[in-house]
């Protein structure tokens, strides 16, 4: 059975032909049961960014993974990058956002 991160993995590679890609499973860092795969981060370096906003850009990873909402994907950060753009900035201090939903040490918390 395929993971739904080799499942992203794959449909960004096949779609985007990156020259660097990272795809960190985060769910470990939210209300959910463990083993759960529903929080993602992507960093996505590709020429198919080149003249896209980042609106643009985001939009056209969340099509590629649009099964993985439908299949319980509940959040992707994602970064998407121009191959010269990770020339000059790199990948770091990339960070996905605090999940809203509670923490896993709060009593009643809900799940984000």
């Amino acid at each position: 059975m395929t993971t739904k991160e080799e499942s992203i993995r794959s449909k960004l590679v096949h779609a985007l032909e990156p020259v660097h890609l990272d795809v960190e499973n985060e769910s470990r860092m939210h209300s959910v049961p463990a083993g759960s795969e529903t929080h993602f981060k992507v960093l996505v370096v590709s020429e198919a960014f080149r003249g896209l906003s980042p609106l643009d850009r985001h939009r056209r990873v969340n099509d590629i993974v649009r099964e993985e909402f439908r299949a319980g994907l509940h959040a992707l950060t994602i970064r998407a990058m121009t191959p010269d753009e990770w020339e000059r900035q790199g990948g770091a201090d990339f960070r996905s956002p605090a999940c809203l939903g509670g923490s896993k040490a709060e009593p009643g918390a809900k799940s984000s």
